[in-house]
């Protein structure tokens, strides 16, 4: 079940990136992070532990080193890795036009330390319990289906489809707005909001785009605490109003900014990273064909699904890498850091680490420890939405594959373009080219035009 490397997600990087000398090279650089893998991999090789001078932060690429990292946070600090990145370099001016214009400045709680992490941390699992997740299933199918019909309808027209704007960001922003409770929302906005929040721990803006960015920080504020007001007077039957009254343990409430940085935060991760996991998705079926009729003749089986989104989240992590702070003097794979060191936690490169993943630019199925990828983090901070994620790829690849053919890329795969940041591998567009399927394929591997899913 393997498929050997064509034109794959971050491999087609430019040839002068592997000639360069490690010490000239840094991820402050869009070429680097648009094609990522040879400065990974001279990453693990010659300095696993990297201070780069550019970005002003230790980038920890080897997979040992990142799960004894990730398995420590009283040595590596999640809260002061983030705060320290966070609107970098304009940091009190980001957090006044908040106080000014956005009704007030909420730090991430889910972005804390033990102990404050651990109370809030009960309350988020049971909303992304997988029973609870699993109960979405078929109203995501839906939307999902609905999707992949228009367009593969407005391809059957001629028309050239964005897979990134057209499908995986309207998509992941109508699973999010309907496990919210959001009925009325503009996608081009949470599109946008989404984009700024991602920009504050990207450490590509200057103070121009910082500004920007947070006005438009201060529309979702502003939209999240008019949900939450409706919410406090008319409680209903989704998240936002799980939140709003949700207990603790000693049968505390949350307080209000905590509740408004915990709804922000399910608005952008439950939109951005998955979109971005999606996007990777169909850039992986339109340059790997044989990838795409794999996951045709086995879009029935609930296993090999399963283990087809485990490796694409390996292969092609959405998230780039996210920052810790060490809270003491120590060590990590025989370097020493200081307290204070801020440190970039490369996701993407340990899921690319050769020692832990037999040839990592291959995707294969059937690779046996798929599931050690650590696309969404290892420990206490490990992604909570990641069963809805997971979720969300696995119908989306089946409904994408179930409906349509001969995913292609308009452009050449050197010419995709993507988000300038450190903090995820984001495609901006994708540009493609499909084909309507007949029928929806049936169980038995046959196609069958009775099987198709109800789209409503």
């Amino acid at each position: 079940m393997s498929s050997s490397e064509n034109t794959t997600q971050g491999s087609g990087c430019p040839a002068h990136l592997e000639a360069m000398a490690l010490g000239d090279m840094s991820l402050t650089d869009p070429v680097i992070q648009a094609h990522p893998q040879a400065f990974y991999t001279k990453l693990r090789n010659e300095d696993p532990v990297h201070y780069d001078e550019k970005l002003g932060m230790w980038l920890v690429s080897r997979y040992d080193d990142i799960v004894t990292l990730l398995r420590d946070p009283k040595t590596f600090s999640d809260k002061q890795g983030y705060e320290a990145q966070y609107a970098s370099g304009f940091f009190e001016e980001f957090k006044q036009i908040l106080i000014e214009q956005g009704g007030g400045f909420f730090p991430d709680v889910i972005k804390s330390d033990p102990p404050e992490h651990t109370r809030i941390r009960k309350l988020m699992d049971g909303a992304f319990s997988a029973h609870r997740v699993k109960t979405l299933e078929p109203v995501i199918t839906r939307i999902i289906a609905d999707l992949v019909d228009q367009m593969a309808d407005k391809a059957d027209h001629g028309t050239v489809i964005d897979g990134v704007k057209d499908f995986a960001i309207p998509l992941t922003i109508a699973v999010i707005c309907e496990q919210l409770g959001i009925n009325q929302y503009d996608g081009n906005k949470i599109s946008e909001w989404s984009e700024a929040i991602t920009a504050q721990i990207g450490r590509m803006q200057n103070r121009e785009d910082m500004v920007k960015n947070a006005l438009k920080v201060c529309e979702l504020q502003n939209f999240i605490i008019q949900q939450m007001r409706d919410r406090e007077a008319e409680p209903k039957e989704d998240m936002i109003s799980d939140l709003v009254h949700a207990r603790t343990e000693d049968g505390g409430k949350l307080e209000f900014g905590e509740a408004v940085s915990l709804v922000r935060a399910l608005i952008i991760a439950g939109n951005d990273t998955t979109a971005t996991a999606i996007g990777n998705l169909l850039f992986i079926l339109a340059t790997q064909p044989q990838v795409a009729h794999q996951l045709y003749d086995n879009v029935e089986d609930e296993r090999f699904l399963t283990r087809f989104v485990e490796e694409l989240l390996r292969f092609a992590p959405p998230v780039r890498g996210l920052a810790k702070m060490a809270t003491c003097d120590t060590e990590l794979g025989s370097v020493k850091l200081p307290k204070g060191a801020h440190m970039l936690v490369l996701y993407g490169s340990g899921n690319d680490d050769e020692s832990h993943f037999n040839c990592p630019r291959t995707f294969d199925v059937s690779r046996g420890n798929t599931g050690t990828h650590v696309a969404f983090g290892v420990g206490i901070h490990r992604c909570i939405g990641a069963s809805l994620a997971r979720m969300e790829i696995k119908v989306a690849a089946r409904e994408l594959i179930k409906r349509v053919s001969d995913i292609t890329l308009a452009i050449p795969a050197e010419d995709v373009t993507y988000q300038k940041t450190v903090a995820t591998h984001s495609i901006s567009s994708l540009p493609i080219t499909l084909k309507k399927r007949p029928a929806a394929k049936g169980a038995a591997g046959r196609i069958d035009a009775t099987s198709a899913p109800v789209v409503s």
